[in-house]
């Protein structure tokens, strides 16, 4: 199987590639992209010698050379290719919806022409909007945004929802929760925590610390995908959750206690415009359907998560120095775009 791979170079699609290869010696794969600022080459550079992978650089939302690509031979597309940071799309929207929105529809198009057999569609639990104590999301929730990000992601399952309504396209929408593992950019809750932790830094916490969120290990989410892609069904919606509710302040002390740091690093700060209070949920439907379950326990995948942050700090510190900024602009002859 020939599998183009959009946003192959950020936290989730580099860690798919490395999965994808490992487990699938037959399949070739192809990673398009744009390299902004949380994509990193350095995510994948143990494989980017390996004969089944290739890298090309280039943005989704343009078009002639998401059709150059296509007419190539693609058997499969998994589109990661997203702006995802919501307190980014709290301060400028635009790029989201550019992204998300357009880049998706530009895909689906080329996808439909070149008669891709399958178009997975990377989507996230924010869709859903905001739950309050009791209850869990299903596939069957109605849409609810509540951030600039969760909006435009919505938008783009809604263009993959209406191309197989209206076209028999083969796609397939699969939302996720909150994901955690190696390579993640340390903007995010888990690796900002460990980073700043390991340099001796405050860990800010946005304002009581008891919004909620559901975590995958990546491997696991990973997993997923793949079950999805070999099994999934056209037009079907999949929810991918760890079962794994947890208040941020709950990770936060978990983190402090395997690295025997004190809870004094604590900073609560002022929380984040329009902060949702709680996610969770219900994949049974994945579990029940397709025979998928997450192998990866979230006590091991943190303290795993924990041990890979302390012996990678090479990268993480280039990223939070801006040293790989300047490696990008030497080598692109840009820096790249946030």
């Amino acid at each position: 199987m020939r599998i183009l791979v959009t946003g192959g170079c950020g936290f989730i699609g580099s860690n798919f590639i490395r999965y994808m290869l490992g487990q699938h010696p037959d399949d070739e794969l192809i990673n398009l992209d744009k390299l902004t600022y949380a994509g990193n080459l350095e995510n994948l550079a143990d494989v980017e010698n390996v004969s089944r992978y290739r890298f090309i650089r280039g943005d989704i939302c343009d078009r002639p050379l998401v059709e150059e690509i296509l007419s190539s031979g693609i058997d499969c597309i998994v589109n990661f290719a997203a702006e995802s940071h919501v307190d980014r799309s709290i301060q400028d929207s635009g790029i989201f919806i550019q992204t998300n929105v357009t880049g998706t529809h530009i895909l689906l198009e080329g996808a439909r022409n070149s008669k891709v057999e399958r178009f997975i569609q990377i989507s996230t639990d924010e869709v859903y909007g905001s739950l309050g104590p009791e209850g869990y999301f299903t596939e069957e929730t109605p849409l609810s945004p509540n951030s600039p990000y969760a909006a435009s992601k919505a938008a783009a399952d809604l263009l993959v929802r209406s191309f197989c309504h209206t076209h028999g396209f083969p796609g397939i929408i699969t939302r996720c929760s909150n994901n955690y593992g190696p390579y993640q950019f340390p903007e995010k809750l888990i690796p900002l925590m460990i980073t700043n932790a390991m340099e001796g830094k405050e860990l800010p916490v946005y304002g009581d610390g008891l919004n909620v969120r559901d975590w995958i290990h990546v491997g696991n989410h990973c997993q997923a995908i793949d079950t999805v892609i070999r099994k999934g069904k056209r037009g079907e919606i999949y929810n991918i959750g760890g079962n794994n509710e947890r208040a941020n302040i709950e990770i936060v002390r978990e983190i402090l206690r395997l690295m025997g740091k004190s809870e004094d690093m604590i900073r609560f700060v002022e929380d984040r415009l329009g902060h949702d209070r709680r996610y969770a949920i219900d994949s049974s439907k994945i579990r029940r359907e397709l025979g998928w379950s997450d192998q990866t326990s979230f006590e091991e995948g943190l303290a795993d998560t924990v041990r890979w942050y302390r012996e990678h700090s090479d990268w993480w510190k280039k990223i939070k120095t801006g040293e790989y900024l300047e490696y990008y602009a030497a080598t692109y002859g840009r820096r790249p775009e946030v």
